[in-house]
């Protein structure tokens, strides 16, 4: 599968419920958890997904990443929102609370190039308790990686660049 250069592009949107963004610029983490932060937040959780150095024993030299990114970033921003209206509140909280169980999410992805040890997925949620924060962030991170289009090629160490094949994200 190759895809044109044009539809692999950088994309971001603002939604209610936070930020998502698809880009070739290695991802800022610390300004992904800054950008959901709040002080009703009594938890932040934080997936930071990298390129590992092997897989089924084959050295991993870099992976590189393309997107069909108009739909891609949609449906990323769907999956937050999906989040933000599914994951169940806290027995923490009362019935007569009207806190919201998540309080702003923000998803970056990258897109080309990701050598190894690189982020190529940074997920922050903050959230007014920790249960809610960590549902959320593999809710969106599963989510992502069954949904979105988004596709990967691993390069191996020794074998024929050419031959790398496209697969999806898993």
């Amino acid at each position: 599968m190759s895809l044109s250069p044009t539809t692999s592009t950088e994309a971001n949107v603002k939604i209610p419920q936070g930020v998502c963004a698809l880009t070739y610029t290695p991802l800022d983490v610390q300004g992904i958890i800054n950008s959901v932060r709040d002080d009703s937040a009594g938890a932040t959780a934080v997936f930071i997904g990298t390129t590992r150095n092997s897989f089924k024993g084959k050295v991993v030299t870099r992976l590189e990443y393309q997107a069909y990114s108009k739909l891609a970033i949609k449906t990323i921003a769907d999956i937050v929102v999906d989040a933000a209206t599914s994951i169940a509140r806290s027995d923490h909280q009362t019935s007569s609370q009207t806190v919201s169980s998540l309080i702003r999410c923000a998803v970056g992805h990258r897109l080309g190039i990701v050598a190894v040890g690189e982020p190529s997925i940074v997920i922050a949620v903050s959230s007014p308790h920790r249960k809610e924060a960590f549902v959320a962030c593999e809710f969106i991170l599963e989510g992502i990686k069954r949904k979105a289009q988004i596709w990967k090629r691993e390069y191996y160490e020794g074998e024929n660049e050419d031959e790398a094949e496209w697969k999806a994200n898993e």
